[in-house]
């Protein structure tokens, strides 16, 4: 009996650890997902074949990707791609948005591109994604001297030259034009300095976000005290107009005149009148 009782407790023993060694059943559900097959830059259209499929856990899915690689072929790119990289809806514009440069400006922003030479280029490290200040060197109106002031501050470079994208090693990008985006109000404000005076680029840090407000430079105070040994042409002062005194008209010596009417003749007679030097009467 005991040894059967031992066979039992056994057996029990056994299947009940069998039960619990069993495999699950694998109830894991897979996606497609469009990658890229190799890196899209920004500002090129997408094309089949620089895409590919793969198959990613359901729960594993990012958000904003694609499963058709019809939802995704020629669209432009905005933002960097990288190889083996999902393909998401922030890295791409809306279809027929334009290409190369129209796609990445953002609503309600403007583009404007502005000539620059190797001084104003900043020796060509102003590269797309940094940074810059705007200053204009000119003469105001009814101001006799230059001043330097600045008129924007923080715009992002969006290209140097046709350049969309910084070089990986960080050289110079010698180009004679930079392209800015700002918003309408300070595009009319940078074509218009580009028009009336010369336009300095001036780099700044692209984690400084502060504006500083300045008042500006002019000639007088950038030579400092000389500008006093030097005097300043004075227009000569306009002539007062001669102020001429009203002429008193001679007093009138008071006169007694007596009426005389004999009958109906009236006459006049005057007492006292001088008599000049020919008789008359004065």
């Amino acid at each position: 009996m005991s040894i059967v009782l031992a066979l039992v407790v056994s057996a029990v023993f056994y299947q009940m650890s069998m039960r619990g060694a069993r495999p699950k059943t694998n109830q894991t559900a897979y996606r497609d997902l469009v990658m890229a097959a190799q890196p899209l830059p920004v500002g090129t259209t997408v094309r089949r074949e620089e895409l590919k499929i793969t198959k990613i856990p359901l729960d594993l899915f990012p958000r904003g990707g694609f499963s058709k690689v019809e939802e995704v072929i020629d669209r432009p790119v905005v933002s960097n791609v990288l190889l083996d990289e999902p393909v998401l809806e922030g890295r791409l514009a809306a279809r027929g948005s334009g290409l190369g440069l129209a796609p990445i400006i953002p609503a309600g922003m403007r583009a404007v591109s502005v000539r620059v030479n190797d001084v104003v280029g900043v020796a060509g490290f102003v590269l797309p994604g940094m940074r810059v200040d705007v200053l204009v060197t000119g003469r105001p109106p009814n101001f006799n001297g230059t001043i330097t002031s600045t008129v924007l501050q923080n715009i992002v470079v969006l290209t140097a030259g046709q350049v969309l994208q910084p070089e990986s090693r960080g050289q110079a990008i010698n180009t004679p034009v930079v392209t800015l985006l700002v918003t309408p109000e300070q595009a009319e404000t940078l074509t218009l300095a580009g028009n009336e005076g010369r336009i300095q680029l001036v780099l700044r840090n692209g984690s400084d976000q502060a504006s500083q407000k300045t008042p500006g430079r002019d000639t007088r105070e950038l030579y400092g005290s000389r500008i006093s040994d030097v005097p300043e042409k004075v227009a000569a002062p306009r002539p007062k107009p001669a102020v001429v005194a009203p002429v008193k008209a001679p007093e009138r010596q008071a006169i007694d005149q007596v009426v005389m009417i004999r009958g109906n003749q009236r006459t006049v007679e005057v007492v006292g009148a001088q008599k000049s030097s020919d008789g008359a009467n004065q």
